[in-house]
Formats: C-alpha cells, structure tokens, sequence
C-alpha cells in the first residue's frame, strides 16, 4: 500500500520539523514555500509559490493528497474551492476560520460555554470608549486577523489614551487601513499562561498531551515547562477537556493549541485567550521530551493514522526559544552550547538572524539525576550561549536571573 502525499502551505519552521517524522514514516512531503531559501524549503522537496494565490494552491494541491498548514494565513474562501474539488484540506476551512479570525473563535468559544473574557466587535472610537466604559480600563484590543507574538494588539489604559490613540496613534491607522470590526477584551488579570494541546484525526480519535506552563516576555513565548509547575490537577483536567471539546465542536483535524490565562479561584481556573490549529510554540517540547513529538502526531492526525503516546519523559521538559541576539552565525556557538550542555537537544531553523526573531529552540529533559530546575538553567544556559556567545554556565547555577513572566494583563 503506497502512503498518502502530504503538502504542507508555508515554508517556515513549523514545516520544517513535520518533514523528519513524515520521512521517518516514509511519508511523502512537499511543501509550498514563500522563497528558495525558506525553512522547510531547506531540507524538503518544495515549490515555490504564494498561498494568497488560488492558481499556486490549486497547481501544488494537484501534486499532493492531503493538505495542512504551516500557517494559517491562507484565504478561507481559496481552502473553499480546493476542498469543493475534492482535495483532502486539514484542518478544514470551517475550522481553520476559528484560528484565522479572532471574532470567529470569541463566538465558538461563548456558544460552547467555555470561559471567555468579557469582548465584542467595535468599528469606531465610539464603540471603543463604550466598551471601555461598560468593562473597565484598562482595556485590549485585537485585529481579528494576522497577529501573532504581540503583533496586532493594542493595551488602552483609559479614554484619553484611546482618544490619542484614535487620532495619531496605533487605533487610528487600524480604522484608517479599513481594519474593522476589531475585537474588544476586557484585560484579563491571570497569575501566568498555560496551553492545552490536543491531535484529532478525521474521524474522530483524539489524544491529549499535558497543559504546560507557558512564560512570555514581550509578547513572545520564551520558556515552556511540561507538565505545568503546581497546576491544580482539577484545573489541568479542565483545560484538557475544554482542548478536547473545542477540537470535536470545531471539527479540528491534526494538532490544535489553546492558549489559556491561569485565573485561579475564578470559574474553572482559566479563561481562553487563543487557538491555534497546527503544530504550535507551546508544544516543541514534546520533540525531546515526549513519547510522540507534535511534528509526528500532526502527520499522523492529518493522514489518519493511530495516534501516539503523549505522555513525558522523565520528570518534566524544558524548552527555551532562541530569539535573534548578538551572534549572527549561530553555528559558531554550537559546538560550544552542546559541549557545555550535552542534555540539551538543539533545534536550529536555518533563518537569517534578526533581533527578537524565532531562529531555534532548545529542549532539555529533566532526567538522568538532573532536576527540573537545573534543566530549566541548562536551557538558559544553551540558548545564551547560541544566542550572543555568553560564556556557558555550570548545569545549577544561572548566569542571569530566571525569565520573569510578563505582569498580570491580557496579552495576545
């Protein structure tokens, strides 16, 4: 039996770490990269072409028989058309609209009984100042569509600030650029983030990994720990049934992320601030420290096949992203990182440095007599020494303090 064609619509990262699992399978993969030089264009058979082009994704879905997402950026009216002519789009269109628009998730989240900030859609000032006055200020405010790590989210601290905002500021070139609705929410006061992620096959079968502790620093996920630090079991065991809910109601198929804020003591403990339906940041821990990596159960999920073991390895994993820093030749401190940390597992996504820019990731296990707090600093230690050439630092002693969590607000 000859296995199924997977392509994969975007060449970043994410493609790049399916195209390993789906040849360990003997899956064949391509991918439809934005450039030559993309991530996944780097170490996978691709074409070159543009996913907000119905021709480019009709000429590459012709060469494939299962279609999913590096992204979710691709139009949902082109997804209509493939799948009206018989190609096998997964996640579907109808779902990946909850991942694509904000508006869209806010309703399925509220018709499904899940916790949900106080929002509404708002078109004008007006509107804006409404809400605010009606929820509190400070208050959020989201373009449905295209943000991710920060991008596209405004904090308004009280009126005079949406006022100058609206006149020469952030809000105002949103409702100038046509940018409306927007999504209105009311700040959310949440002790840290958390993210639930689940894997559902076409028909049906799922499978849970842990909730994971999730700290951000300027909007952008920095370190992951799984499972979750003293997390309530009875809020873990929420969290999972609200992924497991959301995946079945929204007919996910392949990996779904649902990022959540820790509210302890209010409702079931959390609230839901997104999702995400495709391999997710949150979850690059499971490569190492896992049973069945996300990049393996995504492949799986999306060709029907059995799903894998989730559970952890060891006492609990650690994952450090590594963002753009002083080194632009991250190759030069490679061979000392993994010399100063042989724990670690490093992931390197062949992109160009920039500040602030996701190049690669570091997992360390918290096994073999290291504890979970030493993995946390081995991490750290790795990254530091990838990311700007800082000396490397003895497993159980830290060169810098811990990442702090961002302060107790809604973020995207």
């Amino acid at each position: 039996m000859t296995s199924p064609r997977l392509g994969v619509i975007g060449g970043g990262q994410l493609a790049r770490m399916m195209a390993g699992p789906a040849a360990e399978l003997g899956v064949p993969f391509r991918v439809l990269a934005e450039a030559p030089d993309a991530s996944a264009a780097q170490v996978a058979p691709h074409v070159v072409g543009d996913h907000t082009d119905l021709a480019d994704l009709r000429a590459f879905a012709a060469t494939v028989d299962v279609v999913t997402f590096d992204h979710e950026h691709v139009p949902t009216e082109h997804l209509r058309v493939l799948q009206e002519a018989g190609v096998a789009v997964r996640p579907g269109p109808e779902a990946l609209q909850h991942a694509q628009d904000k508006l869209v998730m806010r309703a399925a989240v509220e018709r499904l009984g899940l916790p949900n900030p106080a929002w509404a859609a708002v078109r004008d000032l007006d509107e804006v100042l409404a809400f605010g006055d009606e929820h509190g200020w400070p208050m959020i405010l989201k373009t449905p569509r295209g943000g991710y790590d920060g991008k596209g989210v405004l904090k308004l601290d009280d009126a005079d600030d949406a006022r100058a905002s609206a006149a020469d500021g952030t809000l105002g070139t949103w409702l100038g650029a046509g940018i409306a609705p927007l999504l209105a929410e009311a700040l959310v006061p949440f002790a840290r983030e958390l993210s639930a992620q689940v894997a559902r096959t076409p028909f049906g079968r799922v499978a849970a990994y842990p909730v994971v502790d999730s700290v951000q620093v300027a909007g952008v996920c920095d370190l992951v720990v799984a499972p979750a630090r003293d997390l309530d079991p009875a809020v873990a065991e929420a969290a999972t049934a609200a992924a497991v809910l959301l995946a079945e109601e929204l007919d996910v198929t392949g990996m779904l992320a649902v990022e959540l804020f820790e509210t302890p003591g209010v409702g079931p403990g959390f609230q839901v601030n997104e999702l995400a339906m495709r391999p997710h940041n949150s979850g690059h821990w499971s490569m190492d420290g896992a049973v069945t990596g996300q990049f393996e159960q995504h492949v799986r999920a999306v060709l029907d096949l059995p799903l894998g073991e989730t559970a952890p390895r060891g006492a609990g994993v650690v994952m450090k992203n590594l963002l753009g820093g002083a080194r632009e030749d991250l190759h030069a401190g490679l061979s000392d990182a993994l010399a100063a940390h042989p724990q670690a597992k490093v992931h390197l996504y062949g992109k160009a440095v920039r500040p602030g820019r996701k190049v690669g990731h570091v997992n360390v296990v918290a096994d073999h007599g290291l504890t979970l707090e030493q993995a946390v600093r081995a991490a750290e230690s790795a990254a530091a020494v990838l990311r700007d050439g800082a000396a490397p630092d003895a497993v159980g002693a830290s060169p810098s303090s811990p990442a702090t969590p961002t302060p107790p607000e809604a973020r995207p």
